[in-house]
């Protein structure tokens, strides 16, 4: 295919670096424009190493008058901003909002490609899906397929996932030696899994002391018993044509297998002897890539008639 033009809306936070940096290598993708209203007419190789030393962030405004110039416009904007943009503007066929405004929307397809991938193949407006809600969804989604009678999800993210805009779940002091429960109850991402799974999910967030990546450990209580070969056979047959879902049965996921990567690590599932409805199962992700910014470039290529793993895998 020819090669479409991206733009970026908010590319100089965490999650806008991470697409830069990907667009830029993608075989089919062509950087049309990056915005950062802060760092307007700056060289984007001062924010990412790599990046040609002609690019330039230029303000938001200037791009919202030109929007033409993209055939993809990705909104990395704080929430609340990406739905002022589409209200108010003429956006290009294909939009990607990396923002909450969008994951509960009618006209949006959720795009999480793992279980919506054949949505997404014709859809012109994408709702990324939020980091820790996707992590929840892919170790729920095979569990549904049983009947799940309940779900507890626990959660800990690296401070990244708290934005770059200090406050306590991103401030060194108050995380040295230290782990931070928050938003305990009605937890955006807890609202979101459940939407979106068909099932209530409750959710435990916590932040650390490390910079990237995320593990949820989900425990569940199936309407039925099941035993571990059973279990573990069930997520590898699942997930066997996702390329970016590893399914590791009862080897214990790691944060440093899937940091800086697309994929989704999925492991240590556990049955219970005594009570086999009660199973458990950990996945850890990129909350930057799997995330957020490779997940929204599986779902360009999706929407764009691409092979899933272009520009993410060799």
């Amino acid at each position: 295919m020819t090669t479409a033009n991206v733009g970026i809306l908010g590319a100089r936070g965490y999650v806008g670096r991470e697409l830069v940096r990907l667009i830029l290598a993608h075989p089919h993708l062509n950087l049309a424009f990056a915005t950062s209203d802060s760092g307007a007419g700056k060289p984007i190789a001062d924010t990412i190493p790599g990046a040609p030393h002609d690019l330039r962030f230029i303000e938001t405004e200037s791009a919202m008058e030109d929007l033409d110039a993209a055939d993809v416009l990705i909104l990395a904007l704080p929430n609340g901003a990406a739905e002022e943009v589409v209200k108010n503007s003429a956006a290009p066929r294909l939009t990607i909002d990396i923002s909450a405004d969008h994951r509960f929307h009618q006209d949006w397809t959720y795009g999480l490609a793992e279980t919506f991938g054949e949505d997404i193949r014709t859809a012109s407006r994408i709702a990324n899906p939020g980091c820790y809600a996707t992590a929840m969804h892919l170790a729920l989604r095979p569990l549904a397929d049983l009947g799940v009678a309940s779900a507890h999800c626990f959660g800990v993210s690296g401070y990244s996932g708290a934005g770059a805009t200090p406050n306590d779940r991103n401030d060194p002091n108050t995380l040295r030696d230290n782990i931070l429960p928050y938003a305990l109850a009605n937890h955006g991402h807890e609202r979101e899994a459940s939407h979106h799974l068909g099932m209530p999910v409750r959710f435990a967030p916590s932040v650390a002391p490390f910079f990237r990546g995320l593990m949820v450990t989900a425990l569940v209580t199936l309407n039925e018993p099941i035993d571990t070969d059973a279990l573990g056979e069930h997520f590898v047959q699942h997930y066997a044509d996702a390329p970016f879902v590893r399914a590791l049965n009862a080897e214990t996921p790691s944060l440093h297998n899937v940091v800086n990567t697309p994929y989704a690590d999925i492991g240590l599932l556990t049955v219970d002897r005594n009570d086999p409805r009660q199973v458990a199962v950990v996945c850890a992700i990129d909350n930057l890539m799997k995330g957020a910014a490779s997940q929204a470039i599986q779902n360009i290529n999706l929407a764009l008639g691409l092979a899933p793993t272009d520009g993410l895998l060799p």
